[in-house]
């Protein structure tokens, strides 16, 4: 199952930076969420729904949980964000081609 392999990716990697590797579990306990974390002395558990979702928004609510659980804070957690997006897309976890017809991306707007 990619969730299982994905959790036990992050959970190395996150130690491997020297962060607490939170546990993974699905579904979340609390009925109509997507994420819950729950914070322990050293990590926590990171519930995320699986069902009816692309697959890419589990995988930013993982990242996003261990995040939250090493209460992590720019720039070290744009960092860390990015070292596992990599990650994943080199284990190929993410898909990184996109179609131009479906999927666009705006241009950045510039806001004085």
């Amino acid at each position: 199952m990619q969730f299982a392999a994905v959790a036990r990716l992050i959970a190395t990697e996150t130690q491997r930076f020297g962060l607490d590797a939170p546990g993974f579990r699905s579904p979340p306990r609390v009925l109509g969420v997507d994420r819950t974390v729950r914070r322990r002395e050293h990590g926590g558990v990171v519930a995320v729904a699986l069902r009816d979702r692309p697959f890419v928004a589990v995988l930013a609510d993982m990242i996003e949980g261990v995040i939250v659980v090493n209460r992590l804070v720019a720039p070290e957690a744009d960092h860390v964000r990015t070292a596992l997006w990599a990650i994943l897309s080199l284990q190929g976890f993410v898909d990184t081609q996109m179609d131009a017809e479906t999927h666009h991306i705006p241009s950045q707007t510039r806001v004085a």
